[in-house]
């Protein structure tokens, strides 16, 4: 079959199965295709990287947070993003993630801005992140959200929060927390002006937006509650969020929550709130309202006290003439005192004569008592009776005289008696004879002793000999050995052994003496090759 022409259009003719043969051109040649290059892990790994780096230099990918651990030992965060589809490894460097104005947390769905990157030792690619969202609302208000939640549960703010103080009624100082700059200063100080010329102001001068100005409202705050202020007041005018966002701050609303001192929050307009409003005592909608509430008007003050001042007198005219009522009513009452002085000098006078009766009469009494007295003590004088008792000691004195001297004379003859008896029957005589018997006891006894001693020794070696002549270990001694399995028993027949088993053949020297024991013989290790027991 001969090789068909192009058709029309130049494009070459097909030929079908039926066709028996090709008609192939001189000039076609048939080439091999070239064989694959062989690459390494790296130099495939680097052109990944070459083609997903610039290609995904910056997306952005939306997605739910999970495995998120918070950060490690560096700073750095990682976790993952998930959908119904796949997962996505993140990484958040420790550069990136103080920018976070939110806490991340399992389950958060967010959308993430940067750059995906092949990291080449693990062969795994993430995305590192540049800027990371909440999706469905800002940064900012989860933030808020999250700080406010924090401090509700620990008490700073809320429900559980320490119940507001009142503030003073009438303030000697009033602390100020605000810009020196701001026009929140002059609506202050224009109001309390107005209503108090001569109340005292204490500015601390603060920035109240941009960075930074947290801790300058915090410094203020703690200058402020140092010094002898009655109350303070932070206020700034109004504005966006954004600017506001200071006394949103954490460090802010806990040094309004923990002031020493009475704390108004005059923060904005009156729609605009933040949370340092919330740790406040008093919230004011805006600064001039906060004077209205610290400040009270002194000329109101005066009338007052003016009032207080009448209703003070009146009262005082009125409880003198009740006291002068109840004077003059007491003084009718009252009886003449001369009349009561004679009376009280005339029973006086009865009463003395009254005594001085009684008086003699009881001295009479006393009298004759002591007259009885003074004859029963004459009869009873102490002379008389020294006397006799004086003479009954002397006849005493002379009857133990007598005594004595009858039992001394009785007591030395019976001594003479006892010493008499005493000698008949001293032991010196038999004292001598004891002494020499009792060294040749003692002579008989040691010369006991030793031969027992002696027959003793003879015993016992001829026992021990006869020991050691059946001790295993005599019998070793003779060239004899003792054969150990390796479990530790001993093997006492041959039949008992089997080819391959490993054996411990103990040896003593020949000759070895009874004090040898099995510790100090030798050790062969063997392993038995045939068992060829005796017939």
């Amino acid at each position: 079959m001969s090789l068909k022409g192009p058709p029309r259009g130049g494009q070459p003719a097909l030929f079908g199965p039926g066709d028996a043969r090709l008609a192939v051109p001189a000039e076609v040649r048939v080439s091999r295709p070239p064989a694959p290059a062989i690459l390494t892990v790296g130099a495939v790994t680097r052109q990944l990287k070459g083609l997903v780096e610039p290609a995904f230099g910056r997306v952005l990918v939306r997605g739910e947070v999970t495995g998120y651990r918070g950060p490690n030992t560096r700073g750095h965060l990682y976790f993952a993003l998930k959908d119904a589809e796949a997962q996505l490894a993140v990484t958040v460097w420790a550069s990136t993630a103080p920018r976070l104005r939110f806490q991340l947390r399992d389950g958060l769905e967010v959308v993430v801005e940067g750059k995906l990157e092949i990291y080449p030792p693990s062969g795994r690619y993430s995305l590192i992140v540049q800027r990371l969202e909440p999706a469905g609302h800002g940064a900012r208000a989860l933030a808020l959200q999250q700080l406010r939640e924090r401090l509700e549960l620990e008490g700073v703010i809320g429900e559980g929060r320490r119940p507001p103080r009142p503030l003073p009624s009438l303030p000697r100082r009033v602390g100020l927390v605000t810009s020196r700059t701001g026009a929140a200063l002059q609506d202050f100080l224009q109001v309390a002006s107005a209503r108090n010329p001569r109340l005292s102001v204490l500015l601390a001068d603060a920035r109240v937006q941009g960075e930074g100005a947290g801790a300058e409202v915090v410094r203020a705050l703690d200058q402020l509650q140092r010094t002898d202020v009655d109350v303070i007041v932070v206020t700034r005018g109004g504005g966006s969020a954004e600017d506001l966002w200071t006394f949103n701050e954490e460090a802010v609303v806990r040094a309004v929550a923990a002031c020493r001192v009475p704390v108004v929050c005059a923060i904005g307009h009156e729609v605009d709130v933040t949370l340092a409003d919330f740790a406040a005592d008093v919230r004011a909608p805006t600064p001039s309202a906060a004077a209205e509430r610290v400040v009270p008007v002194a000329a109101e003050l005066l009338r007052a006290l003016a009032h207080q001042a009448s209703r003070l007198g009146r009262a005082v005219e009125r409880r003198l003439y009740l006291d002068k009522a109840a004077l003059g009513q007491l003084r009718q009452g009252l009886a003449d005192p001369r009349r009561v002085l004679d009376g009280e000098q005339r029973r006086l006078a009865d009463a003395s004569d009254g005594m001085a009766q009684a008086l003699s009469r009881r001295l009479r009494e006393e009298r004759t008592h002591l007259a009885e007295l003074s004859g029963r003590l004459a009869r009873l004088h102490p002379g008389a009776r020294l006397r006799a008792d004086a003479a009954a000691i002397s006849g005493l004195a002379q009857r133990l005289e007598r005594a004595w001297a009858q039992g001394r004379a009785s007591r030395g003859d019976r001594l003479g008696e006892l010493q008499r008896r005493v000698l008949r029957n001293s032991p010196a005589p038999g004292l001598g004879s004891a002494r020499g018997a009792l060294s040749a006891l003692s002579a008989r006894l040691h010369a006991a002793g030793a031969a027992g001693t002696a027959a003793g020794r003879q015993r016992m070696g001829r026992a021990v000999a006869a020991l050691h002549a059946l001790s295993p270990l005599a019998v070793m001694g003779r060239g004899y050995a003792v054969v150990f399995r390796p479990d530790g028993s001993v093997l006492r027949r041959a039949a008992d052994a089997k080819a391959g088993d490993p054996l411990s053949i103990r040896l003593l020297p020949p000759g070895a003496g009874a004090e040898v024991t099995l510790a100090d013989a030798g050790e062969v290790q063997a392993t038995v090759t045939a068992v060829r027991p005796r017939t």
